[in-house]
C-alpha cells in the first residue's frame, strides 16, 4: 500500500496563487469582454533590458560551437556570476564574502522552501504573519506543522515581525516584506541577529526585492549586520530586480563559518550540508541564463534594469496616493512594490476579491492568503503597465469601495 505523506492534509485546498488565477478565470468565462486589470500576482511586465538580451544572445552563438559549447556547469553556479554577484550586490555595501559562498539557483522561492531539508524534523520554526505563504506550506508538507510560531505584524508594529518570548531554531524573515512592504531597519536586523546568536537559531533572509528599497539607511542584506555571518543564509533573486520571473535564476548566501549542531551539540557546517543537497538533487542553472544574470550586475545592464524598478515603483506611487487621495489607508509601496490595502472596517478581504473583480474588473490579492494577520487587508502590485495602473486607481476611486 502507497501510504501518503499525511502531511499534505493539513495544507489548505489549493496554492493561493494557483486559487486566484482560477477565480479569474472563471470570471472571465462568464465576463468574455471584461476588461480585467491584473494588479495580484506579482509577476513583472516589463521586457527584458537590452544588455540582458545581447548577453543571452552571445550565449547562445556560444553553444552552437564545439569549441564553446557548454555541458553540465557546476551546482554552486559558475564563478563569473558568483563574482558579478558580489561586485554588484556586496562590496559596495563593504560585505565581504567569498565567491564560493553564493550558490546559483533557479529561483528563491525553491531555494526558501528546499533549505529546510538540511535542518531536523523538529526544529521550532519562528514566521511572520502576514508574509509569503511558501515559508509556512513547504514546512507543513515537511510535518512541522506543530513546531511552527507566528509572528504577528500589525498597523500597531509597522508589520514587523517581533522577537519571540520563546527559543526558536530557525526564523523567516522577509525583508522587503511580500505583502506589507515594510522594511527592516540596521536597529531591528541588529536585535535578531543578536537573539539568533544567544539562541544558535539560524536566520533565513529573503530579500528578494532588496533591489527596491529607497532608502539608503536600509540593509540591502543581512551581512551589513555585524554578526550575521554567523547565524544567518540570505536569498536574493534576479526575477524582480532584472525581470527575470520567466527566465529563472537566483541565489543563496552561506557563510562557511555557520553552523547547525547535531544532538550531541556538536557543530556541522551548513554551507557543507547546502553543498552536499545541491550536487545530488539539482544540476545548475543553465549557463545562457547565467550569462544573462552577468550581464543584469554589471554596467550598462544594471543602469537599464534600475530604470525598469524606478517604473514599477512609479507605479507604486500612483497607487499609493491615489488610494490615499481617496481616504483608503494603505501601508508599503516607498521601498518595495506593493501597496498593502487596509479595507474598511468588517470586510473580508476574499469577499473583497470578488467584488473588486465584479465592480472594477481589477484583480488584487486577498490579506487573509498571507496569514490570519492578514484578514481585512489587500495587496495591490506595481508591477502593471503603467497606463493600466492608473486605470485601475481610477476604477477603484470612481467605485467608491
Amino acid at each position: 500500500m502507497a501510504h501518503i505523506n499525511e502531511s499534505y492534509l493539513e495544507l489548505s485546498g489549493s496554492y493561493l496563487f494557483a486559487h486566484i488565477n482560477r477565480r479569474v478565470a472563471a470570471f472571465r468565462s462568464s465576463h468574455p469582454d471584461a476588461d480585467i486589470i491584473r494588479l495580484g500576482i506579482g509577476d513583472v511586465t516589463r521586457p527584458l533590458v537590452p544588455a540582458v538580451i545581447r548577453a543571452m544572445h552571445a550565449a547562445v552563438d556560444e553553444m552552437a560551437s564545439a569549441a564553446t559549447f557548454r555541458g553540465y556547469g557546476p551546482e554552486q553556479g559558475y564563478e563569473f556570476l558568483q563574482e558579478a554577484i558580489l561586485d554588484g550586490d556586496y562590496r559596495p555595501r563593504n560585505v565581504k564574502l567569498d565567491a564560493d559562498e553564493i550558490f546559483i539557483s533557479d529561483g528563491s522561492k525553491c531555494d526558501v522552501a528546499n533549505i529546510q531539508e538540511i535542518f531536523s524534523a523538529d526544529v521550532k520554526i519562528a514566521i511572520a504573519d502576514p508574509v509569503y505563504p511558501v515559508y509556512l506550506d513547504s514546512n507543513i508538507m515537511a510535518g512541522r506543522s506543530r513546531n511552527i510560531v507566528f509572528l504577528p505584524g500589525s498597523a500597531g508594529n509597522d508589520f514587523l515581525p517581533q522577537i519571540p518570548d520563546e527559543k526558536v531554531d530557525l526564523i523567516y524573515l522577509c525583508s522587503p516584506n511580500n505583502p506589507t512592504g515594510s522594511v527592516l531597519d540596521r536597529a531591528a536586523l541588529t536585535r535578531w541577529v543578536e537573539y539568533a546568536r544567544e539562541n544558535r537559531a539560524v536566520i533565513l533572509f529573503d530579500s528578494a526585492y532588496s533591489a527596491y528599497i529607497r532608502d539608503e539607511t536600509l540593509p540591502r542584506s543581512i551581512y551589513e549586520i555585524p554578526g550575521a555571518r554567523d547565524v544567518a543564509i540570505e536569498f536574493k533573486s534576479f526575477s524582480k530586480s532584472a525581470s527575470f520571473t520567466g527566465v529563472r535564476c537566483a541565489y543563496t548566501v552561506i557563510p562557511k563559518e555557520l553552523k547547525g549542531f547535531d544532538r550531541n551539540g556538536n557543530p556541522h557546517l551548513l554551507h557543507t550540508f547546502w553543498n552536499r543537497r545541491q550536487t545530488t538533487k539539482f544540476n545548475g542553472t543553465s549557463y545562457i541564463v547565467q550569462r544573462a544574470a552577468e550581464a543584469a550586475c554589471r554596467g550598462e545592464g544594471r543602469i537599464q534594469n534600475q530604470a525598469v524598478i524606478d517604473y514599477y515603483m512609479g507605479n507604486a506611487d500612483i497607487i499609493r496616493n491615489g488610494l490615499e487621495k481617496a481616504g483608503y489607508t494603505v501601508y508599503g509601496g516607498k521601498n518595495a512594490p506593493y501597496i498593502w490595502w487596509k479595507l474598511p472596517s468588517g470586510l473580508d478581504s476574499m469577499k473583497f476579491f470578488d467584488t473588486l473583480l465584479e465592480t472594477c474588473q481589477v484583480v488584487g490579492t486577498p490579506g487573509v492568503g498571507f496569514g490570519s494577520c492578514g484578514e481585512g487587508y489587500f495587496r495591490l502590485t506595481a508591477f502593471g503597465d503603467r497606463e493600466r495602473t492608473r486605470e485601475a486607481v481610477k476604477r477603484i476611486v470612481a467605485a467608491g469601495l
